[in-house]
């Protein structure tokens, strides 16, 4: 059965010539198919290709991660690399190092010239402890202070609790200039130093620049502004005629009296004026320096610290005055430094203080082209040493301003080139209705009215005095009166009001700074809030506000804890 049909199976594949399509009648295929198979067999071979492209770059890949791996390997198994200090150069290429405390004698990379390297610069070492790389120096270690320089490369430094020791000079700070007192940069591994320091707490007490203050800003304080003059620009300006009459300049001013009454701005205004007079006489620009000693922030709780900073800012002032410039040296607030010996309440530190202020006023060494200008509102408090004729030897006293004075401040500050109210104006003239302005509130602030009542102070002896709002007033509330009038007519055209300062600004204004002001008298220790607000004489005992309704049963002074010299 199979065998049968085996022929027939073979007789169904077998296909005449005749009868397939592909073929033509002479049995050959046909141009199409020919074509047909050539762009198959093209397309497989572009595939192929695009696959050969795709397999080579990704072992293209494969290999370069292979490398990094093994670099990546490489690096980790590596051993570490240690640093060291250049010391010097030796013979046959070598040099000596200090690596971890000792000194090593190694060899260079050959890429490293020994002349490329300074002393004190760090190096990078093999596992061999031969230098590979030179590298910058240290840029952190301990700060020292510099007591003497020995020779270009050494220098005898003190270290913290006074020890001392002597450093080596790096390269880079041989060039630079030094002297006692600076702060360096000391690497404590290799015993360089290696960086001259700013020293922050003496700069953040100063103020180099000349302020641009001129005594055309000061109002109401003719007479001391021409005091200070003759104190302080005659011995810069008329030398050879003091040297002549055998006339030495005083060595200092001290400016005292009630607060806000323009005892700093005189200070600032002597160290611009004098620059420009000294510029004006020599036919060049002269600048001046004006070292602002902001008194509390010098108290330092270790001891010794007040007095060096002391020393370090003379020895500034010195360095400045060396170019024949005029440098002023201004102690703000001096009775919290320089108070009398032996009155301290918790310590002693004015002990120390005071004769350290003395020795650099009038040491052997001298001041030249340097004075002390003072100011304080209790000068009773400051030493009698500090005083005497010899240091401090002008003393101007700042009074309150009085009528003139305080007409004098308000035109300061009350000037055309602000906006005033129309029906001030009356016109538009309003150089005309300033001084007019200023009459009416000054009249206001001055009166001696009921509502200008301010105190009532007993005296020791039983005497009673009735103090106005005048006897307290200053440069200082002056402008807040101006401010606060001001800031009247600004809201009150922001409301919609009219625009510009009216003479009600300025009243309103006076009676809201004497309302703000009531309560300030200190009841509990008035003799010593007297001297400051510079009332002196007789001691006083009560102090009775006087405006408004006080229901408060003032205290005698005797009865009350003493608590200090301020409450």
């Amino acid at each position: 059965m199979v065998a049968s049909q085996r022929p027939e199976a073979t007789a169904m594949k077998w296909r005449s010539p005749t009868l397939d399509p592909d073929l033509d009648g002479n049995g050959n295929h046909s141009p199409a198919l020919e074509e047909d198979k050539r762009r198959e067999a093209n397309r497989q071979l572009v595939q192929a290709f695009n696959q050969n492209e795709k397999l080579v770059n990704a072992l293209y890949e494969a290999r370069e991660q292979i490398t990094a791996l093994k670099e990546e390997v490489d690096k980790l198994c590596a051993p570490p690399s240690t640093y060291g200090v250049y010391l010097a150069a030796n013979e046959n290429n070598t040099v000596t190092i200090l690596s971890q405390g000792r000194k090593v004698k190694v060899n260079l990379h050959p890429s490293i010239k020994p002349e490329t390297l300074k002393p004190g610069q760090e190096l990078i070492l093999n596992e061999g402890l031969n230098v590979i790389e030179a590298v910058a120096y240290e840029i952190q270690g301990e700060v020292v202070i510099l007591k003497e320089q020995l020779d270009p490369e050494r220098a005898l430094i003190t270290l913290r609790a006074d020890e001392e020791r002597v450093g080596i000079i790096a390269e880079p700070l041989r060039a630079v200039r030094m002297k006692p007192g600076d702060h360096l940069l000391l690497d404590t591994k290799s015993g360089y130093l290696l960086e001259k320091l700013p020293k922050t707490e003496v700069e953040d007490l100063t103020l180099e620049e000349v302020p641009d203050i001129g005594y055309d800003h000061i109002g109401g304080l003719g007479d001391q502004i021409e005091a200070i003059k003759d104190a302080v620009e005659l011995p810069y300006l008329y030398a050879d005629y003091y040297k002549e009459h055998k006339l030495t300049p005083p060595k200092g001013v001290l400016l005292y009296g009630p607060p806000g009454c323009g005892k700093t701005m005189i200070a600032k205004a002597v160290a611009n004026n004098l620059a420009e007079k000294i510029s004006e006489k020599r036919g060049e620009k002269i600048k001046g320096f004006f070292l602002n000693i902001k008194g509390p922030e010098l108290l330092n709780k270790y001891v010794g610290e007040t007095e060096r900073k002391i020393r370090e800012i003379f020895v500034k002032a010195k360095e400045k005055a060396a170019e024949d410039v005029p440098v002023i040296v201004f102690f703000d607030e001096m009775d919290a430094l320089f108070r009398t010996r032996g009155t301290g309440i918790s310590s002693d530190v004015e002990t120390t203080i005071v004769p350290q202020l003395l020795a650099e006023i009038d040491g052997v060494e001298g001041l030249k082209n340097v004075i002390v200008i003072g100011a304080s509102n209790r000068q009773d408090l400051i030493d009698p040493a500090i005083l005497r004729p010899g240091r401090l030897d002008v003393k101007i006293k700042i009074e309150r301003p009085d009528r003139g004075a305080a007409a004098d401040i308000f035109a300061k500050y009350l000037t055309a080139d602000i906006p005033f109210a129309e029906s001030e104006t009356r016109g538009g003239d309003v150089a005309a209705a300033i001084p007019s302005m200023i009459t009416t509130t000054v009249e206001t602030m001055y009166s001696l009215s009921e509502e200008n009542r301010f105190l009532e102070v007993t005296y020791a002896n039983g005497d009673k005095e009735v103090l106005y709002f005048k006897d307290f007033s200053s440069g200082a509330m002056i402008e807040s009166v101006v401010r606060r009038a001001k800031k009247l007519a600004l809201k009150r055209y922001i409301a919609g009001g009219p625009k510009g300062i009216m003479v009600d600004d300025l009243l309103t204004a006076v009676r809201e700074e004497f309302q703000e002001n009531e309560d300030l008298p200190n009841t509990s220790n008035p003799d010593d809030w007297a001297k400051i607000a510079g009332k002196k004489g007789e001691r006083i005992v009560y102090v009775k506000p006087l405006m408004g309704e006080t229901t408060e049963t003032l205290r005698s002074v005797e009865k009350v804890v003493n608590t200090g010299q301020y409450i």
